[in-house]
């Protein structure tokens, strides 16, 4: 049995509305010359780059911007990105926009500071050491990238996509400003929401740390009191305000406390981690290729159902975080509302809520589940041994 546990974050969290007016100082503090800005295309249409470069030219800090061109790295864009920003050899990164930019900054900059090929960094606790620091600036209340260990990449031969996991890989910097998501279309503010919703649920219902059979050095290690702690909170915030921040996107309170909600989400996940339903998500993107919130939200609530015998008093806790339940009823009935709340928000925030929707057909499933298994970083996590047949029906009965 495994008695001890760690808890691990970013270098250092900034948050607060206008805070993306500390960026300077922030940047003075590592004392370099050369920074690179890395964003997307949808950043600079929604006018959020500017603000930034504003900011940076006004202490005199002429950065080298790069514009990623895919929505979600590939080998290919993280080569390109390494191939184009080793001309000017930053020094820093500014990651600007959701997790694909910020994964992006982080990938690029271990490629500069160990080399390459990526592929020899799948996986867990293999890269060698320091990376050059990366100042996550997220745009959306969601994935939690920002403060997390792993950058997720596709690969262009299998196609599937693949996890690089280190506590080198943390951000020096998170900078959070509520203000910055506050363009961030509904839609996208519905699936990045369910992304953080799921991502502290996962984490709450995460086999305990004592019992997670893996060495001392895994970077998801299970469930632990302050994990728990943070995870609770972030189900309370995200359930009190996802819907708001959908319909009334520039209420700054309910997006203050999305991204509030989704830093506490991360700050549990980074650190107990995720399980059945990211494994199942992986796979399930290499058909369909849907926005990565959408997948998440959509497996949620039946992931929760197949979970749910061996964790009731946290899904009883869940309901209660949730305000469904009027106190009265018992545990295993407390579960029950628990789940049907998230089914029921899913379809509220009008994502899809069958596997049908997005493309998945019968014959999909059972190699989905095959591939999703062996993802042994997050499938371990699962409280309730994840068995083929049984996770084969959970998508059936998805679909």
């Amino acid at each position: 049995m495994r008695n001890a546990w760690t808890f691990t974050s970013a270098g250092s969290i900034v948050f607060g509305n206008g805070s993306l007016q500390r960026l300077p100082g922030i940047v003075e503090r590592f004392k370099v010359t050369r920074v690179a800005v890395v964003t997307d295309k949808g950043i600079i249409q929604a006018g959020l780059l500017q603000p930034l470069l504003t900011v940076l030219e006004q202490a005199d800090i002429q950065p080298t911007v790069y514009q990623q061109e895919t929505t979600e790295p590939s080998v290919a864009s993280v080569s390109a990105c390494f191939t184009e920003l080793k001309k000017s050899s930053p020094e820093l990164f500014i990651a600007l926009g959701g997790g694909s930019s910020i994964d992006l900054a982080k990938m690029t900059s271990l490629l500069l500071s160990h080399g390459g090929p990526l592929s020899d960094y799948y996986g867990e606790n293999r890269v060698p050491g320091a990376i050059r620091p990366v100042i996550a600036i997220p745009t959306t209340a969601g994935t939690g990238a920002d403060v997390s260990p792993v950058a997720v990449v596709t690969d262009d031969e299998t196609k599937l996509k693949i996890g690089i996991s280190d506590q080198n890989l943390r951000p020096a910097v998170s900078l959070l400003d509520p203000e910055l998501t506050l363009k961030l279309p509904p839609y996208l503010t519905a699936c990045t929401g369910m992304d953080a919703l799921s991502q502290a649920i996962e984490a709450y219902f995460a086999k305990d740390h004592r019992y997670i059979e893996a060495g001392d050095n895994v970077i998801y290690q299970g469930g632990n009191p302050l994990s728990d702690q943070l995870a609770e909170k972030a189900i309370e915030l995200i359930g009190r305000n996802l819907q708001l921040a959908v319909h009334q996107g520039s209420h700054l309170e309910a997006r203050a406390n999305m991204m509030l909600g989704n830093l506490f989400s991360a700050l549990a996940f980074t650190n107990s981690g995720t399980s059945l339903i990211h494994a199942l998500a992986y796979p399930i993107y290499e058909i369909s290729e849907r926005p990565h919130g959408e997948i998440i939200a959509l497996l949620l609530p039946y992931v929760m159902q197949y979970n749910a015998s061996v964790c009731t008093e946290k899904f009883a806790r869940i309901a209660e975080l949730l305000r469904v339940t009027t106190g009265g009823e018992t545990a295993g009935q407390k579960a029950e509302q628990a789940i049907s709340a998230v089914f029921q928000l899913v379809a509220d925030l009008g994502l899809p809520t069958k596997l049908s929707e997005i493309g998945i057909e019968h014959d999909d499933i059972p190699g989905i589940v095959a591939k999703a298994l062996p993802l042994e970083r997050l499938v371990r996590l699962n409280p309730r041994t994840a068995v083929a047949k049984e996770v084969e029906e959970v998508l059936y009965q998805a679909l």
